[in-house]
């Protein structure tokens, strides 16, 4: 039986997440609230029983201050711990019932494919990092509720410890900083040149014409060094772009601020949803401009057609593992808007077939193909080859997979992570045989500048 307490409800989660952040590995997975309109649920945690790290084929457990190497795949150790764990009675108004949480990079995609391996590998952040956490804070913003969890095998002693931490938050703020202001050392620079950008698009539209692949995501990387907490850089980055699909995971690896607006898959009773975003607009200046630009992305053939690849790709992966003819595109080229763009986002739906699971599901549409290309596969040797480093946390995904059979995951696009002094943030865009270099690369800027000014206005006077 799932333990619930009832909580002060509050439309911004910080202070809860100040409150049980210093009990280690801490995650938000956050709904953008009050600023996104988009979101509902806010799921807050720290301190997890256990941890599965994945990091360059080497595959551990972290329990109990004991580390364990395991035998077989990261998906299939997933399976196997969270099966040690009684499933809990379904509660229908709760996302989260105890489970796990955290990330999958898109180089985990290495433990699943045979790929190439010639972009350089500069960043030790481990592949895949899952938690699991028995407890959490849930925050319903339709319902105006929060409530802290717990899976039977938390035991009282926790709760009571978390619940005696919350009792000290105010509705009015959060908790005062107590770590050294974020502050870059110097404004983002741009890994990949203007003209070697040029080259791998040039690259990429030789390989569609041969018939290699009919889209390639190319992405470019941006980094600087910085120096305080990067808890204060999220919060910087979530006034400037809420997000429904937002998250921070912070640990001794590093830490994640993700701001991203796309959905890659949820299971809920064994229904399947998963919504590609492909077609970008700039935001417009005015009123007017705005709907222009709006309406050009509705509209637009290219984008369109590039939507409608990534479609075709993410029905043939469901199909994997959804009941035969029960993939359908109930929404197709709907424009969503966000506080820098206008995405071309359609909804793809299925039924899981019998026996399988939301792992499985994830497993075998892994990483997301509206970040590939396609075909898959060789779209992600077309990426290794051209993209000069690796993407490590940049379009794989975070999530959390519920011991009470749902599941929720993101595609982890408008993403940073901090690593040691390094921070690192990447964008890019889906390559056809029309595109346009100059325009592409704008897309690209279109992206992440919120973010990267944001963070810039932090720099040291004279940097």
């Amino acid at each position: 039986m799932i333990s619930r307490t009832a909580l002060d409800y509050r439309e911004d989660s910080s202070p809860l997440f100040e409150a049980i952040r210093d009990l280690g590995s801490p995650v938000w997975l956050d709904s953008g609230r009050p600023l996104s309109p988009y979101g509902r649920f806010d799921i807050l945690s720290a301190a997890p029983d256990f941890l599965v790290r994945y990091n360059r084929g080497s595959l551990e457990l972290v329990r109990n201050g004991a580390i364990e190497a395991l035998p077989g795949s990261p998906f299939n150790a997933l399976r196997r711990l969270l099966g040690e764990h009684p499933s809990p009675d379904a509660q229908d108004d709760l996302p989260f019932c105890g489970g796990l949480i955290g990330h999958l990079g898109y180089d985990l995609g290495r433990a699943l494919e045979q790929l190439p391996a010639l972009a350089e590998d500069d960043i030790a952040f481990p592949e895949m990092r899952m938690g699991f956490y028995s407890w959490a804070i849930i925050v319903d913003h339709h319902q105006a509720r929060a409530e802290l969890i717990a899976h039977p095998s938390c035991k009282a002693q926790q709760i009571e410890a978390v619940l005696e931490r919350l009792k000290h938050v105010t509705a009015a703020s959060a908790a005062p900083a107590t770590a050294a202001a974020f502050q870059l050392r110097a404004n983002f620079n741009n890994d990949l040149p203007p003209e070697h950008y040029n080259q791998a698009l040039a690259r990429i539209d030789a390989y569609i014409r041969a018939g290699d692949c009919y889209q390639v995501n190319f992405t470019q990387r941006f980094s600087s060094s910085f120096d305080g907490d990067p808890w204060q850089a999220y919060q910087m980055l979530r006034q400037a772009a809420p997000t429904p699909y937002s998250a921070y995971l912070e640990s001794s690896d590093g830490a994640v601020l993700s701001l991203s607006p796309e959905q890659f898959l949820c299971t809920d009773r064994g229904q399947v949803t998963t919504k590609p975003i492909k077609g970008t607009r700039p935001r417009g200046g005015d009123r007017d401009s705005d709907a222009l630009l709006k309406e050009e992305l509705r509209e637009s053939r290219k984008d369109r057609a590039e939507n409608l690849m990534i479609v075709d790709l993410m029905r043939n992966d469901l199909s994997k593992v959804c009941a035969l003819g029960s993939v359908k595109v109930p929404r197709l080229f709907t424009v969503e808007s966000y506080a820098n763009v206008h995405h071309l986002v359609t909804t793809v739906t299925g039924t899981l077939a019998e026996q399988q699971q939301p792992l499985d599901l994830l497993e075998h549409c892994f990483p997301g193909g509206s970040i590939t290309g396609a075909p898959k596969i060789r779209a992600m040797e077309i990426i290794d080859e051209l993209e000069p480093q690796r993407r490590n946390i940049y379009c794989g995904s975070i999530g959390y997979i519920s011991l009470c059979g749902r599941m929720d995951t993101s595609i982890t696009i408008r993403t940073l992570l901090c690593e040691q002094d390094r921070i690192y943030c990447w964008a890019g865009g889906g390559i056809v045989a029309d595109s346009i270099t100059e325009q592409e690369y704008a897309e690209t800027y279109s992206k992440v500048n919120n973010l990267l000014k944001t963070l810039e206005a932090t720099c040291r006077k004279g940097a």
